[in-house]
């Protein structure tokens, strides 16, 4: 038997101090005593021989490196670093030769990053010496996988022995996606996951398709089922990408349908059995091919037989967390590869490992050692009267870890300040070994490391990025004007630029929520498809809800949304019905329009377009939230009215004459006057108020404004300066191309 690290130097007194170690002081007594010292290397060591009733004077020193094979010093340094908490007192008369750990460095990071970047670097630099091996020794994976990630910077492959959890493994991620497409009903995000997957199917164009069909897709989510990733096929294909994305969609959504059909409740192993054969439908014999392939094969064979032997049964919108769960118990470790001189192990692979360097990472609290988990039905006194160790005896084993790798040639203790969530209490070994090392520690601080880590990626400081003012060329400004974007032309030309010149679109997410955006996008598609409908009174609400069953956002979102937006609708319905007895009629709805100004095209929708009882025309513009204000009105920040009413008079819509002379904005926001609460006309005309435009020169004044904006900017060479009104509310879709907070806070004067 093989006892590692079992410390045959210290001393008697030292030894009998660690306690009763399961040995009763009397018969019939507690086998644990309460100042058993569990958190000492030696003491499960201790409970080993005297369980086996062998006296440590009988255990034959073995020639394996480790404690025993330290340098003298160092070694009798170890054992008064772990001394019980009374022998710790001898440290105030040690002379500074039996405290001093030669060999050993303390790096202190300041936070994980840094850590696995300075560790790198030191391996590194170990490399360079030939035949120099190298160990990492940490429980913590997440930093054994970054110390990976910053090797590959020098083309250095080092595997962690503790493997991949197989749901990160790529065979692993192809049944876990199956499974959350069959629990979310084909969802956007695991759908696309799947279709891009490196193991997924062929196809010349795959690669193309799927990323249209993620701009396609992207926004809040549509209603459950391929119905609406067939429609996007349908349209993507109409557009001029040929037969071959459709042909790609049908047999894709072949294999996919088995998947899509699970029962609300099925059993565990025909769940397995569908999936499976999804999987190797779609990834052939490579899903089962590499090392993750043969240990997910494994585990679905050892899972699927359990479950039909007990009979396991489960929801299907239960499944994927219950195969994630299930998966990350199992680690999936590469064949072959790697370094040959470098080695990241977890504390247990470590204690029989040999290096010329060793760094014990992570050593922190929580950490290394792990926090103690406290058992839940019964306190420690009683456990130890039943012969069993409270949870500090873990601490202990965590400690012989330490212990044991000390004894390396040359040694590197490393932690962190912090971690992801907040500072952190480094670890209580580093803390003796610091107090015992007193007015020493200093010369054992391994300082280069750290300040490489930080001088790695540095660079040389830019000079601030000054306001943007792009000049385009005259033919680069020769654009159509929408009507939508002439606010954004006056108050942020950038953005026009940026829009309308260089052409980016902000892309919505996958599975987003409703934007204040998205949500007039659906009031506009309500009102059109009443309108359409002869928009009778009554069946505005019902459309409505039919709208909103399209979209699958979350049930908080549409909660809180629909009850303003049905007292708003109702609004509608009731003051166009009032409207039609007064004699006012809506001629057209959603009606698309240009005409021409100085030589540019105009062009842009309008809401709808109404005549009263006097024949005049007015134009309606609906908002969810406030409408412009008569002041923004006034000084040409808000045209869309207006530019509206050129176009009707200038003929612009079809099957519409006439020039208009009332502009208004029915907004959903809140209003005291409606009676439903929400819901209110307003026009932004100077009668009775202080800010507006007279209605007899609203189509003037609106001329006059986008003329100027067009001889300016469309004609002229003005630059498109970023933020020109900056006390205008508006879009933020390019302040990051901008690079907004760069300049804007700076305040600098203009040149």
């Amino acid at each position: 038997m093989i006892l590692p690290d079992l410390d045959l130097n210290l001393d008697q007194a030292t030894w009998d101090g660690l306690g009763l170690a399961g040995i009763p002081a009397e018969p019939g007594g507690a086998p644990f005593g309460e100042r058993d010292a569990l958190a000492h290397p030696q003491y499960h060591l201790k409970l080993l021989l005297n369980r086996m009733g062998i006296a440590r004077t009988e255990v034959d020193p073995w020639h394996r490196a480790g404690l025993a094979a330290a340098p003298p010093e160092r070694s009798k340094a170890i054992s008064n670093l772990f001394l019980p908490p009374e022998g710790s007192a001898r440290w105030v008369d040690l002379k500074a030769e039996q405290r001093r750990l030669s060999a050993v460095r303390l790096m202190e990071s300041a936070h994980p990053g840094e850590e696995a970047q300075a560790i790198a670097v030191l391996i590194r630099e170990a490399l360079e010496q030939p035949e120099r091996r190298v160990a990492l020794v940490t429980p913590d994976r997440g930093l054994a996988g970054r110390v990976v990630a910053h090797l590959r910077r020098w083309n250095i492959v080092a595997d962690d022995t503790a493997g991949q959890p197989l749901p990160q493994a790529t065979a692993g991620r192809v049944l876990l996606l199956l499974a959350e497409l069959a629990a979310t009903e084909a969802a956007p995000v695991p759908l696309l996951a799947l279709l891009v997957h490196p193991l997924v199917g062929a196809g010349e164009g795959r690669a193309a398709w799927a990323r249209a069909l993620d701009l396609e897709l992207r926004g809040p989510r549509p209603k459950p089922g391929f119905s609406p990733v067939e429609a996007a096929v349908a349209k993507l294909a109409r557009r001029g990408r040929g037969e071959g994305i459709a042909e790609w969609w049908q047999g894709v959504a072949e294999v996919l349908v088995p998947v899509l059909g699970l029962p609300e409740e099925i059993s565990l192993n025909e769940a397995l059995d569908v999936l499976s054969a999804a999987g190797e439908a779609l990834c052939g014999s490579r899903l089962w091919g590499e090392a993750d392939g043969r240990a997910l094969a494994g585990w679905v064979e050892e899972l699927r037989d359990a479950s039909a032997a007990i009979g396991t049964r489960l929801a299907r919108a239960d499944l994927a967390q219950v195969l994630r769960d299930a998966m990350d118990r199992v680690p999936v470790r590469p064949p072959w590869g790697g370094h040959p001189r470098i080695a990241i192990y977890g504390l247990l692979e470590a204690r029989m490992s040999r290096a010329d360097l060793v760094i014990c990472a992570g050593l922190t609290e929580g950490s290394w050692p792990a926090s103690p988990s406290p058992e839940p039905l019964l306190p420690p006194a009683v456990l130890r009267a039943l012969g069993v160790p409270a949870g500090e005896f873990r601490i202990g084993l965590a400690a012989h870890d330490l212990a044991g790798a000390l004894g390396a040639p040359e040694v590197v203790l490393s932690w962190a300040q912090r971690d992801e969530a907040g500072p952190v209490i480094p670890s209580r070994f580093v803390l003796r070994v610091e107090a015992m090392l007193g007015e020493l520690a200093d010369g054992h601080r391994e300082r280069r490391a750290v300040e490489l880590a930080r001088a790695i990626d540095h660079t040389q400081l830019q000079p601030p990025y000054p306001q943007p003012k792009p000049v385009p060329n005259a033919e680069q400004r020769n654009v159509a004007l929408n009507v939508t974007a002439i606010d954004r032309l006056r108050g942020d030309p950038y953005q026009f630029y940026a829009q309308a010149i260089l052409r980016l679109r902000a892309l919505d997410g996958l599975d987003a929520d409703p934007t204040a955006a998205w949500q007039g996008t659906v009031v506009h598609k309500v009102m059109e498809r009443w309108h359409k409908a002869g928009g009778r009174a009554g069946e505005l609400l019902a459309i409505a809800s039919e709208e909103l069953a399209e979209m699958q956002a979350h049930p908080v979102t549409r909660s809180l949304w629909w009850p303003r937006l049905q007292r708003g609708l109702e609004w509608i319905d009731a003051q166009i019905t009032r409207d039609r007895g007064l004699g006012r009629e809506v001629l057209k709805s959603e009606a698309e329009g240009h005409f021409a100004l100085a030589g540019v095209k105009i062009k842009g929708r309008a809401d709808r377009i109404d005549r009263d009882a006097d024949g005049r025309l007015i134009v309606v513009d609906y908002k969810t939230g406030a409408p412009p204000k008569g002041k923004q009105v006034q000084e040409g920040f808000a045209l869309q009215l207006g530019t509206l009413g050129l176009m009707a008079a200038a003929g612009g819509f079809e099957g519409i004459a006439g020039v208009p002379n009332g502009f208004e904005y029915w907004s959903f926001g809140k209003s005291e006057d409606s009676e439903t609460g929400f819901g209110y006309c307003y026009e932004p005309i100077a009668e009775g108020r202080k800010a507006g435009l007279p209605r007899n020169e609203f189509l003037t004044k609106t001329q006059e404004f986008l003329l100027d904006a067009i001889d300016r900017w469309i004609k002229g060479d003005e630059a498109f300066t970023a933020r020109l009104n900056p006390d205008l509310p508006g879009y933020n879709d390019y302040d990051q191309l901008m690079r907004l907070d760069e300049w804007q806070a700076r305040g600098e004067p203009e040149a």
